[in-house]
């Protein structure tokens, strides 16, 4: 993701379109850019009904514009105390408490955990620190049958030099400025 300074970004379309979302100060957080969401939703397509799991929420920027643009449910997973609570600030003000579900926890426990309990998304969100990719890619891939629906799409974020695939061919595979984002389908008839 491109670095933005701590204070707000937007929405960038659908039902809040404009609305800002709190960046907690002092922390790593680093939202993804208006410009990479924007395109990253024009390559997904319409998102309407989809159950969207978003690993590293942060402030929610992703989750929160699925929701803005028509997705029916959204599990965020954060770890840090001081970014829940703005992830939790900005699911109150847009009023998705209802359709909002946060995990306080390492990515790797949340995604063992809710592939345990049998939780299928249609559409998954990873953006680490970038130092931690090949990490994330390594802990994500075996458990990607069971977080991903069939059909599903995990859009993948990492530096522009970074490649991560989760174990896939990429479907969509571009560089904005700093950030490369990479996006694979679930295919269970394929081999």
């Amino acid at each position: 993701m491109t670095g933005r300074p701590p204070g707000r970004i937007r929405i960038v379309a659908g039902t809040h379109r404009g609305r800002r979302l709190r960046v907690p100060a002092g922390t790593t957080v680093r939202p993804t850019s208006e410009r990479v969401r924007e395109a990253v939703f024009d390559a997904l397509g319409p998102i309407g009904g989809l159950r969207v799991l978003d690993l590293f929420a942060g402030t929610g920027a992703m989750g929160l514009e699925s929701l803005s643009r028509g997705a029916a449910e959204c599990v965020f997973v954060e770890n840090d105390p001081r970014v829940v609570s703005a992830l939790r600030e900005n699911i109150t003000a847009l009023d998705y408490e209802r359709v909002c579900r946060v995990i306080q926890s390492p990515y790797e426990k949340a995604a063992e955990g809710l592939a345990a309990a049998g939780s299928s998304f249609d559409l998954l969100f990873v953006d680490p620190p970038y130092r931690i990719l090949t990490e994330v890619e390594v802990t994500l891939t075996p458990l990607l049958p069971a977080l991903l629906g069939d059909d599903g799409i995990a859009v993948i974020e990492g530096g522009k030099v970074s490649h991560a695939a989760l174990g896939l061919s990429p479907v969509f595979d571009r560089t904005y400025g700093d950030t490369r984002v990479t996006m694979i389908r679930m295919r269970r008839d394929t081999p």
